[in-house]
């Protein structure tokens, strides 16, 4: 049994960099070395003036040293953004699959309860927000924070009453640019839902412009139109108006605090000198790296957001990735094959029972048409076969062997199921018919189609099997037939590949034309040839004969 902290987003992070070592230990010392580097700048070109001040030669290797850590700096800061895509690819990559592997792997109650747009917005949206968290938030949050301790590091070293009073201003600047990007976040929201207001109209305007007409309301559509975009317009302007106000405080603030620095290291006060007191050099350093102090505190607060926003995606793929799995049976050696046997089966979709203490036996080889009521349960006995469920009570077995305990990849070496309804894959007409199973060679799939009647179809396209399957192809030559009918016989040829002990047919030769019909029963007879075949269509148990199975309706 798995424990809590064995999966989840954090876990297949984890997972991911552990399999990349490489690239997360480099983007670790990437950064590391980015903060570094971005010290060394402003205290080189301090030696270079304390130099020129004193009168002193100035080396060709202090000029080259001041130069190469600005390119140093460029070089790194340029890495580490590299490296950052990179890691947050890599772990967007690792918690795709993850949850690929999680979908595959729930039962088939659980995905049809899923919201399918939900489910897409899990594998795009917030899993676009958990890269954001690890590259443009966590790690680049922590890459910032070294950055201002370190600043504040040096400058306490060269001027310890500057040092001071970051440690007052700063804090009540990092209040301030919290506050801002609030603003200016909700601002940006406000205006993002004015737009959609404002698109909606249109098409609105449109769908109803005959009922606008009639009753003549113009000009109440232009009055919502003109407010929604006066909307727009004021939530712009409160954006532009809060980063209007932002740089120069950011400007004044810089401005002050040096201002301040030099006026009392020019004060001649021996106590005052003992804190603020620093040479020419230093000073152009200290004014140095005022500034790119600031910019670090400024994107703490957006990282900060990332983060907050992040979160609210990860819980949401935690709770995808907590659902229950299904069971996945261990491999047997031989497949399942032989009779196929309900023994009283109940089975129902929330409270109401569809089957209740059922029954049936079919033996091996043997073809029979279950027949019912609509909601009877037909569809129900083919749904339990192919174990996409799993009874409430009593026993579903081939050949002996529970249905459950058969794995996946014997599953379609065991049932076969021809649909009414053909989910074409992306991909070649062959992959159409081996749906990528390594069990089914070519040569197994050429079979299968020829058993179905399209063979020679095939061959005739532009580049036979290995045509790219697509929407308009089956218009085309021979394969102009009615649009059901190619569906019906590329299901059997994808049903009949891994020559199956059991055939399910579901309502196949509906919406056929006599003609169509006689061409799919015929492939369905040589499909059906030597295997247990259970049918729910009327006309294919007029065909191939065998007996019927009542199923009746449970009250």
């Amino acid at each position: 049994m798995k424990k809590k902290n064995d999966h989840g987003v954090f876990a297949a992070v984890r997972m991911a960099a552990a399999s990349h070592r490489l690239l997360t230990v480099g983007t670790v010392l990437c950064v590391a070395a980015s903060v570094a580097a971005s010290l060394l700048p402003p205290l080189l070109l301090a030696r270079v003036i304390d130099r020129l001040t004193a009168g002193l030669p100035l080396s060709f290797l202090a000029v080259l040293l001041y130069f190469g850590s600005l390119a140093l700096e460029g070089v790194l800061t340029s890495a580490q953004e590299s490296l950052l895509v990179l890691f947050g690819q890599r772990m967007t990559h690792a918690l795709r699959s993850e949850m690929s592997r999680k979908l595959s792997r729930l039962p088939a109650g659980t995905l049809a309860e899923q919201n399918p747009g939900e489910v897409a917005a899990r594998f795009s949206g917030d899993v676009d927000t958990v890269e954001a968290l690890f590259t443009s938030g966590i790690i680049s949050m922590a890459a910032d924070a070294c950055r201002i301790i370190s600043i504040m590091g040096v400058i306490a070293v060269k001027n310890t009453g500057l040092a001071l009073i970051l440690l007052l201003v700063l804090p009540l600047f990092a209040v301030f640019t919290r506050y801002v990007q609030k603003r200016m976040l909700a601002a940006q929201l406000d205006n993002r839902r004015a737009v959609a207001a404002v698109s909606g109209q249109v098409p609105e305007t449109l769908h109803n412009i005959r009922t606008i007409r009639a009753l003549g309301l113009e000009d109440y559509m232009e009055r919502r139109y003109d407010r929604c975009i006066g909307d727009s317009y004021a939530a712009m302007e409160r954006t532009n108006f809060y980063d209007a106000v932002y740089s120069p405080v950011v400007l004044l603030l810089n401005a002050a605090v040096v201002g301040i620095v030099m006026l009392l290291s020019a004060s001649g006060n021996a106590q005052l000198l003992t804190l603020f007191g620093m040479s020419v050099g230093t000073s152009v350093a200290i004014i140095n790296y005022i500034s790119r102090i600031f910019a670090p505190i400024e994107s703490l607060g957006m990282e900060i957001q990332t983060i907050q926003s992040a979160m609210a995606g990860v819980r949401r793929i935690d709770a995808f990735l907590d659902q229950p799995e299904r069971t996945i049976p261990p491999a047997r050696r031989e497949a399942a094959r032989g009779d196929v046997e309900f023994a009283h089966v109940t089975f129902g979709y929330g409270k109401r029972h569809v089957l209740k203490d059922f029954s049936m036996t079919v033996k091996q080889g043997e073809q029979v048409t279950l027949v019912g009521r609509t909601g009877a349960g037909k569809s129900t006995v083919f749904k339990l076969l192919l174990g996409l469920y799993q009874p409430e009570a009593g026993t579903v077995t081939i050949g002996g062997v529970k249905v459950g305990d058969i794995t996946d990849r014997e599953r379609r070496t065991c049932i076969g199921c021809v649909e009414q309804h053909f989910s074409r894959v992306p991909g070649t007409v062959l992959e159409q018919i081996t749906l990528g199973d390594p069990q089914i060679t070519g040569e197994m799939a050429k079979d299968a189609a020829a058993l179905a009647g399209i063979d020679a179809a095939i061959r005739a396209l532009p580049e036979g099997y290995d045509t790219v399957c697509t929407e308009g192809l089956f218009s085309q030559g021979e394969w102009q037939l009615n649009p059901d009918a190619k569906i019906v016989l590329l299901s059997i040829a994808r049903a009949a590949a891994a020559d199956p002990a059991v055939l399910l047919l579901d309502e196949i030769t509906a919406n056929l034309d006599a003609e169509t019909e006689a061409r799919v029963l015929a492939a369905l007879r040589r499909a059906s040839a030597g295997r247990t075949v259970l049918s729910v269509s009327h006309r294919v148990y007029e065909n191939l004969g065998g007996r019927t199975i009542e199923i009746r309706t449970r009250e």
